[in-house]
C-alpha cells in the first residue's frame, strides 16, 4: 500500500503550512488579527504533523521533524506596502493551504479504500482544521483588498 507516501506528502504539506503561517506572522507583528491567528493556526497544523506520527509508523514511513525557522523570516525581495505585503502572504497561505486540503481528501480517500477507521477519524478533523485556515485567508483577504488597493 502507499497510504504511508501520502502520509508523508500530507505531513510535508503541514510542515510548509505551519512554517509559513509562523513567518507571517512574524512579519505582520503589527497586526494583531494575524500575529496571534497564524500562531495558532501553525500550532495546530504542526498538531497534525504529531497526529499522523503513529499512522506513518503503521504504514511503515517516518515523519520529518518540523525544522525551527524562527527567525527566518523570507525578504519581500523589494520594500512594498505593508498592505499590499499581507495581500501577498495571504495568498501563499491559501495556496499552501488549499495544497494540504487536497492531501487530507486524498488520504482520506485511502483511508475508506483500505478501511482504516483510525486514520479517517483523523483525517476528518485534520482536514476541518486546515479548512479554517482556507476560511480565514479568504476572509482576511475581502477584508484587506479593498483598502489595500484602493488607497
Amino acid at each position: 500500500m502507499k497510504i504511508g507516501l501520502m502520509i508523508e506528502q500530507l505531513a510535508d504539506s503541514e510542515r510548509e503550512l505551519a512554517d509559513e503561517l509562523t513567518q507571517v506572522g512574524e512579519r505582520h507583528a503589527s497586526d494583531q488579527d494575524v500575529f496571534h491567528l497564524t500562531k495558532t493556526l501553525a500550532k495546530i497544523e504542526q498538531g497534525h504533523i504529531d497526529a499522523l506520527a503513529p499512522h506513518a509508523e503503521r504504514y511503515d514511513v517516518e515523519l520529518e521533524r518540523s525544522a525551527d525557522h524562527a527567525g527566518c523570516a523570507r525578504p519581500s525581495g523589494r520594500r512594498s506596502e505593508p498592505a499590499l505585503l499581507l495581500l501577498r502572504d495571504l495568498r501563499g497561505l491559501h495556496l499552501l493551504a488549499a495544497g494540504a486540503s487536497l492531501d487530507w481528501t486524498a488520504l482520506g480517500q485511502a483511508a475508506q479504500a483500505a478501511d482504516d477507521r483510525e486514520l479517517l477519524e483523523l483525517v476528518t478533523t485534520g482536514h476541518s482544521q486546515t479548512l479554517r485556515t482556507l476560511k480565514w485567508t479568504t476572509y482576511r483577504l475581502k477584508e484587506a483588498a479593498p483598502q489595500a488597493l484602493t488607497s
